[in-house]
């Protein structure tokens, strides 16, 4: 088919699959879904600059909406990119390079809508109840704590992150 790519990728090795559902159980363990652990887990260990939605189908023996699911949920935190191909339709995705350096930047959206969940909290009658102001004062002031402490730890992440580098290529 002329829309194809010209080399689309090869099967995956067994050990491959087998670290591929490794990473999936792990990541299922944290309450996340296990076919996004799985996507997440080809697309790291994929020596291929993208895949598309019909590879990543394949190679994971999953159904076209399981993987039209899992994609649209971790493009959405951060996790992947999604990629066209001029000619094509079918849709790519990637693993960024640094997929936990982009979540961890990705969880200040989540912890600034947090902090305004918990403030409207707080401006009800109800959140005006001794107990139920003391919980919601402390969560707002963790989520708060924590969104700066967000910036910090990216700062951090990166100057370590850079400085392996540097000691890996010198």
């Amino acid at each position: 088919m002329a829309n194809e790519r010209e080399n689309p990728p090869a099967d995956v090795e067994e050990d491959v699959l087998a670290w591929i559902e490794s990473f999936a159980t792990v990541w299922e363990s944290q309450q996340g879904k296990r076919m996004d652990g799985r996507v997440l887990g080809l697309l790291l260990i994929s020596s291929e600059p993208y895949l598309a939605a019909t590879d990543i189908a394949r190679i994971l023996n999953a159904s076209a909406g399981a993987v039209s699911m899992a994609t649209r949920a971790l493009v959405s935190v951060g996790f992947i990119t999604r990629h066209t191909v001029p000619g094509d339709r079918r849709h790519y995705f990637r693993a960024e390079d640094d997929v936990w350096g982009t979540f961890l930047l990705g969880e200040r959206e989540y912890l600034r809508r947090l902090i305004g969940v918990f403030g409207n909290g707080l401006a009800l009658d109800a959140g005006a109840a001794p107990g139920p102001r003391t919980r919601l004062r402390n969560a707002d002031r963790y989520m708060r704590w924590l969104q700066e402490y967000h910036r910090k730890m990216a700062e951090d992440w990166r100057e370590y992150r850079d400085q392996l580098q540097k000691e890996e290529e010198g």
